[in-house]
Order: structure tokens, then sequence, then C-alpha cells
């Protein structure tokens, strides 16, 4: 069994910066791609980023590609986010996952056959 923590949430101004950290514990994820899905109030959870088990290839959404940054360090089991140049849309509450087998962005992209999740952190991006 994997759980997946997250941390790094928090409250910025539009045009700042956060930087999200999802822990794993239990057993390694090194074998899994990992990424972030985010949930803003009222509407579905939508994927943000995704990268690949070896950290070889990253997959973005296009409302944040050349905003976010996704890596991963495999020695500390842990996966970050970079959120750089934030607007108001991007307010939600920042899931953290785990799934094995994935080879295409369809994959990462959808929340289907998810391994594990972690429970959420908020961010709010104020005006």
């Amino acid at each position: 069994q994997v759980q997946l923590v997250e941390s790094g949430g928090g409250l910025v101004q539009a045009g700042g910066s956060l930087r999200l950290s999802c822990a794993a514990s239990g057993r390694t994820v090194n074998n899994y791609g990992m990424g972030w899905f985010r949930q803003a109030p009222g509407k579905e959870r939508e994927f943000v980023a995704a990268i690949s088990s070896a950290g070889s290839r990253t997959y973005y959404a296009d409302s944040v590609k050349g905003r976010f940054t996704i890596s991963r360090d495999n020695a500390k089991n842990t996966v970050f986010l970079q959120m750089n140049s934030l607007k108001p849309e991007d307010t939600a509450v920042y899931y953290c996952y785990a799934k094995v087998g994935c080879l295409a962005y369809v994959c990462y992209a959808s929340a289907y056959a998810v391994d594990y999740w972690g429970q959420g952190t908020l961010v709010t991006v104020s005006s």
C-alpha cells in the first residue's frame, strides 16, 4: 500500500509562485507514473501534469503549459509541481496521484484506474 501526502499549498497573489510536493510512503513509487489533478469548487477534477516513472517524459494540460513544471526525485520518493505565473483560475484543490502502466498522454490525463491518490492540498490565487 502506498500513501501520498501533498504539501506546499497556500494563498498567493496572481503572478506569484508555489511549489507543491507529494511524498510517497509505504513502498517505492519508482515504477509508477505520477502526476497532479486539480478540482475547483463546482467543477470536475481535471488533469494538470504528469511525469513518467524514470522522469524522462512529462505531460501538461494546455492551461498550465509554460507556467508549471513537474519533476520527481526517485531517491526521495517525491514528486514536485513548480507553479509560476499563477492565475486566479488556478485556484483549486490539487491532488497527487500514482498510476502504473501509462505510456501516453491520454493515459496520464485520465483519472480512470489511478492506483493511489493523495488527500489534496488547497491552492488559492487572489487577484
